[in-house]
C-alpha cells in the first residue's frame, strides 16, 4: 500500500512537471535601445617637422657672411677649387690670408689676433700633424665634430674633436728637367751638377713641410725615426757643397730655374706638373732609398670671428664632395677608405694617385713632435742657412 501510494505521488509529480514544461513562457523584455551620443575622434597632431642641423648651420654661417682662412696656396691640394666651390655653394665670402705661410705662422696669427675680430684673425687653420697637441695645450682651438666624424680614422683625430686629419702626402723631388739632370735619390743632392740648384719649400724653423723634408733625409741617411741629427748633418753637407739655396721655393722659382730641384709633398709637385703642362717639363721623383709621409690637420680657432662659417667650412671639406676636391689635387684624403668602400670616388680620380713601391715612413705624432723641435732648434747652428722668401 505504501509502495502504491509512493508510486502515485511520483506519477503526479512527473505529470505536474510535464505540464509546467508545456506552458507558454512569459515574454522577455528587450532592453531599451539607447542611442549613444556621437563621439568625435581625438584630433591627431601632425609631428613637428624634423630640424635639419645642417640647414640651421648654413643659415647661421650665411648670416655671418665671411670666412677667413690662412696659409692655403690655391695650388696646394686643389684649395683654389675648394674655396671657389664653397663660396659659390653658400654665398659666403672667403678672405685668404698669407697663402705662403707655414704652420707656425698660422698658430702665431691666432695668438696675435685673439682680441681682433677683423680680417687678420683666422677662423680656421690647416697645419702639420705634429702641431695637434700644441693647439690643445695652448687653448687656441675649439672642438667640433663634423657629421662624417666616424669615418675619420681614430689615429688621425683628437678624440674630443679639437683637430682632425684632413689629407696626407709623400715627400718627393720636384725637378725642372729642362734645367738639370733629374736626381733619383738623396745622395744625388750632393752632386756638383746641382750647385746652387736645390731648395726647400719652407723654412725648417717654422714650416711643417720643410721640417718633414729634413726628417726624411735623416731616416734614409744613417738616422731613424728617433734620430734626427743625421738629417741636419745631411743638409749641412748640401749647404757646404754650395748646392742649397736659402730661398722658400715655389712653383714660379722652379719654373724660372731659380730653384730647379726642390723637396715637397707629392700633391704639390704633381699639381705644378699639371699646371705648367710641359712649359717647362717637370718630373716628380720619390727618392729611391725611401721617403716619408705626412698628415695635415684642420682646426677651428678658439677666437674665430665667424665660428659658424668655420664649422660649415669643416663640414664641406669632410663631405664626399670636399674630399674628392682634395683628391683632384693629388692629396690622399683622410676618408679615402670609407669613400672607396661606398663607391663614391670617381675611377679617374683614384687612377691619378701616384704609386711608389719603395719604403715610406709614417711617424707617430710623438716622434714628429720630437723631430720638429730638434730641427727648429738646431737648423741654424748646424746647417747655418737662413731660409727666407
Amino acid at each position: 500500500m505504501k509502495k502504491t501510494a509512493l508510486l502515485l505521488i511520483s506519477l503526479l509529480v512527473v505529470f505536474a512537471l510535464a505540464l509546467s514544461a508545456c506552458a507558454p513562457k512569459p515574454p522577455v523584455a528587450e532592453p531599451p535601445v539607447v542611442e549613444e551620443p556621437a563621439v568625435e575622434a581625438p584630433a591627431v597632431e601632425e609631428p613637428a617637422a624634423a630640424v635639419d642641423p645642417m640647414a640651421e648651420l648654413v643659415a647661421a654661417a650665411q648670416k655671418e657672411g665671411n670666412l677667413t682662412v690662412i696659409a692655403l696656396p690655391r695650388d696646394w691640394c686643389n684649395y683654389g677649387e675648394a674655396i671657389d666651390t664653397f663660396k659659390a655653394k653658400y654665398g659666403i665670402a672667403v678672405n685668404e690670408l698669407n697663402p705662403d705661410g707655414g704652420s707656425a705662422d698660422e698658430i702665431e696669427a691666432i695668438k696675435a689676433n685673439k682680441d681682433n675680430k677683423g680680417p687678420q684673425a683666422p677662423d680656421v687653420i690647416d697645419v702639420g700633424y705634429g702641431f695637434g697637441p700644441q693647439l690643445i695645450e695652448e687653448g687656441i682651438v675649439q672642438p667640433y665634430k663634423v657629421s662624417t666624424w666616424d669615418s675619420i680614422p681614430a689615429e688621425s683625430k683628437d678624440p674630443d674633436g679639437y683637430w682632425y686629419g684632413d689629407y696626407y702626402g709623400i715627400m718627393a723631388f720636384e725637378v725642372n728637367s729642362d734645367v738639370v739632370e733629374v736626381p733619383q735619390d738623396w745622395a744625388d743632392l750632393l752632386k756638383p751638377e746641382l750647385k746652387g740648384q736645390f731648395a726647400l719649400s719652407g723654412d725648417p724653423r717654422a714650416s711643417a713641410q720643410a721640417q718633414m723634408s729634413v726628417y726624411a733625409a735623416a731616416i734614409y741617411n744613417g738616422g731613424g725615426l728617433d734620430d734626427v741629427q743625421p738629417g741636419l748633418e745631411f743638409f749641412k753637407q748640401v749647404n757646404d757643397a754650395g748646392n742649397f739655396v736659402p730661398l722658400i721655393a715655389k712653383q714660379a722659382t722652379v719654373a724660372k730655374g731659380e730653384t730647379p730641384v726642390i723637396l715637397r709633398w707629392d700633391y704639390n709637385a704633381l699639381a705644378d706638373k699639371d699646371f705648367l703642362a710641359g712649359n717647362p717639363n717637370i718630373e716628380v721623383v720619390y727618392p729611391a732609398s725611401g721617403t716619408i709621409a705626412g698628415i695635415y690637420i684642420q682646426a677651428i680657432s678658439a677666437y674665430a670671428p665667424h665660428p659658424n662659417a668655420a664649422k660649415l667650412w669643416m663640414e664641406f671639406l669632410y663631405s664626399d664632395e670636399g674630399q674628392n676636391i682634395w683628391l683632384k689635387g693629388y692629396c690622399h684624403p683622410i676618408r679615402y677608405a670609407d669613400m672607396q668602400a661606398r663607391g663614391v670616388i670617381p675611377a679617374e680620380l683614384s687612377a691619378k694617385l701616384p704609386v711608389f713601391n719603395g719604403p715610406v715612413a709614417f711617424p707617430s705624432i710623438d716622434k714628429i713632435n720630437n723631430a720638429k723641435m730638434i730641427i727648429a732648434d738646431n737648423w741654424m747652428s748646424v746647417v747655418g742657412a737662413d731660409v727666407k722668401e
